[in-house]
Protein backbone atom coordinates (compact mmCIF):
# COMPACT_ATOMS: atom_id res chain seq x y z
CA UNK A 1 0.00 0.00 0.00
CA UNK A 2 1.20 3.49 -0.91
CA UNK A 3 -0.29 5.32 2.06
CA UNK A 4 1.57 5.57 5.40
CA UNK A 5 -1.79 5.12 7.14
CA UNK A 6 -4.91 3.88 5.34
CA UNK A 7 -6.99 6.92 4.29
CA UNK A 8 -10.44 7.16 5.82
CA UNK A 9 -13.11 8.92 3.77
CA UNK A 10 -14.57 10.76 6.76
CA UNK A 11 -11.14 12.26 7.56
CA UNK A 12 -10.44 13.07 3.90
CA UNK A 13 -13.71 14.97 3.67
CA UNK A 14 -13.47 16.61 7.09
CA UNK A 15 -10.12 18.17 6.20
CA UNK A 16 -11.81 20.28 3.52
CA UNK A 17 -14.54 21.75 5.70
CA UNK A 18 -14.80 25.55 5.62
CA UNK A 19 -12.37 25.79 2.69
CA UNK A 20 -12.61 26.20 -1.08
CA UNK A 21 -12.91 22.40 -1.26
CA UNK A 22 -16.13 22.55 0.77
CA UNK A 23 -17.42 25.58 -1.15
CA UNK A 24 -17.05 23.78 -4.50
CA UNK A 25 -18.67 20.58 -3.22
CA UNK A 26 -15.62 18.35 -3.67
CA UNK A 27 -16.16 14.99 -1.96
CA UNK A 28 -13.74 12.08 -1.67
CA UNK A 29 -15.62 8.88 -2.46
CA UNK A 30 -12.99 6.13 -2.60
CA UNK A 31 -9.44 5.35 -1.52
CA UNK A 32 -7.66 2.29 -2.88
CA UNK A 33 -4.16 0.95 -2.29
CA UNK A 34 -2.58 3.56 -4.60
CA UNK A 35 -5.34 5.91 -5.73
CA UNK A 36 -8.11 8.20 -4.50
CA UNK A 37 -11.36 9.24 -6.17
CA UNK A 38 -13.30 12.46 -5.62
CA UNK A 39 -16.32 14.09 -7.25
CA UNK A 40 -17.35 17.69 -7.88
CA UNK A 41 -20.70 18.98 -9.11
CA UNK A 42 -20.88 21.10 -12.22
CA UNK A 43 -23.18 23.81 -10.89
CA UNK A 44 -23.35 27.59 -10.32
CA UNK A 45 -20.15 27.39 -8.21
CA UNK A 46 -18.03 25.63 -10.83
CA UNK A 47 -19.22 26.86 -14.24
CA UNK A 48 -18.05 29.68 -16.48
CA UNK A 49 -20.57 32.23 -17.86
CA UNK A 50 -21.55 29.94 -20.79
CA UNK A 51 -22.59 27.32 -18.18
CA UNK A 52 -19.77 24.83 -18.86
CA UNK A 53 -17.30 23.52 -16.27
CA UNK A 54 -14.73 26.24 -15.58
CA UNK A 55 -11.18 25.07 -16.26
CA UNK A 56 -10.05 26.68 -13.00
CA UNK A 57 -12.55 24.57 -11.06
CA UNK A 58 -11.11 21.44 -12.66
CA UNK A 59 -7.64 22.58 -11.59
CA UNK A 60 -8.88 23.12 -8.02
CA UNK A 61 -10.17 19.54 -8.02
CA UNK A 62 -6.84 18.27 -9.36
CA UNK A 63 -4.75 20.28 -6.88
CA UNK A 64 -6.95 19.21 -3.99
CA UNK A 65 -6.58 15.56 -4.91
CA UNK A 66 -2.81 15.69 -5.39
CA UNK A 67 -2.25 17.64 -2.19
CA UNK A 68 -4.45 15.38 -0.10
CA UNK A 69 -2.83 12.26 -1.56
CA UNK A 70 0.61 13.62 -0.64
CA UNK A 71 -0.45 14.27 2.94
CA UNK A 72 -1.36 10.59 3.32
CA UNK A 73 2.13 9.65 2.07
CA UNK A 74 4.02 11.72 4.64
CA UNK A 75 6.14 9.81 7.15
CA UNK A 76 5.20 12.26 9.90
CA UNK A 77 2.42 14.81 9.42
CA UNK A 78 3.39 16.69 12.58
CA UNK A 79 6.90 17.51 11.33
CA UNK A 80 6.35 17.79 7.55
CA UNK A 81 3.87 19.36 5.13
CA UNK A 82 3.00 18.79 1.50
CA UNK A 83 3.16 21.98 -0.59
CA UNK A 84 2.17 22.29 -4.24
CA UNK A 85 4.89 23.84 -6.41
CA UNK A 86 3.63 23.29 -9.97
CA UNK A 87 0.46 22.15 -11.67
CA UNK A 88 -0.57 21.83 -15.28
CA UNK A 89 -3.82 20.83 -16.89
CA UNK A 90 -5.00 19.88 -20.35
CA UNK A 91 -8.72 20.50 -20.81
CA UNK A 92 -9.94 17.95 -23.34
CA UNK A 93 -13.75 18.02 -23.30
CA UNK A 94 -16.47 20.23 -21.91
CA UNK A 95 -19.05 19.41 -19.24
CA UNK A 96 -22.41 21.20 -19.19
CA UNK A 97 -23.96 22.50 -16.00
CA UNK A 98 -25.93 19.85 -14.13
CA UNK A 99 -23.37 17.09 -14.33
CA UNK A 100 -20.79 15.70 -11.97
CA UNK A 101 -17.11 15.16 -12.67
CA UNK A 102 -15.01 12.45 -11.07
CA UNK A 103 -11.27 12.70 -10.53
CA UNK A 104 -8.83 9.88 -9.91
CA UNK A 105 -5.36 10.62 -8.55
CA UNK A 106 -2.47 8.18 -8.94
CA UNK A 107 1.23 8.57 -8.17
CA UNK A 108 3.92 9.03 -10.78
CA UNK A 109 6.65 9.42 -8.13
CA UNK A 110 6.52 9.43 -4.34
CA UNK A 111 9.94 10.29 -2.95
CA UNK A 112 11.18 11.68 0.35
CA UNK A 113 11.18 15.31 -0.78
CA UNK A 114 9.05 15.35 -3.94
CA UNK A 115 5.79 13.77 -5.07
CA UNK A 116 4.36 13.88 -8.60
CA UNK A 117 0.72 12.94 -9.18
CA UNK A 118 -1.46 12.46 -12.25
CA UNK A 119 -5.13 13.35 -11.98
CA UNK A 120 -7.65 12.27 -14.60
CA UNK A 121 -11.04 13.96 -14.48
CA UNK A 122 -13.98 12.37 -16.31
CA UNK A 123 -17.58 13.29 -16.85
CA UNK A 124 -20.45 10.92 -16.07
CA UNK A 125 -20.34 9.20 -19.47
CA UNK A 126 -16.67 8.31 -18.88
CA UNK A 127 -15.30 10.83 -21.39
CA UNK A 128 -12.02 12.38 -20.28
CA UNK A 129 -12.44 16.06 -19.37
CA UNK A 130 -9.04 17.03 -17.99
CA UNK A 131 -5.63 15.49 -17.40
CA UNK A 132 -3.48 17.22 -14.81
CA UNK A 133 -0.10 16.69 -13.22
CA UNK A 134 0.98 18.27 -9.93
CA UNK A 135 4.37 18.40 -8.26
CA UNK A 136 4.39 18.54 -4.46
CA UNK A 137 7.36 19.44 -2.28
CA UNK A 138 7.65 17.74 1.11
CA UNK A 139 8.94 20.40 3.51
CA UNK A 140 9.70 20.55 7.23
CA UNK A 141 7.18 22.52 9.28
CA UNK A 142 8.51 25.60 11.01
Amino acid sequence: MLWKTPPKLDLLNASGQNTLVDHLGITFTEAGDDYMVATMPVDRRTVQPVRLLHGGAAVVLAETMGSVASVWCLENRTTHSAVGVEINANHLNSVPEGGIVTGTVRPLKVGRSMHVWEIKIERQDGKLVCVSRITIAVVARR
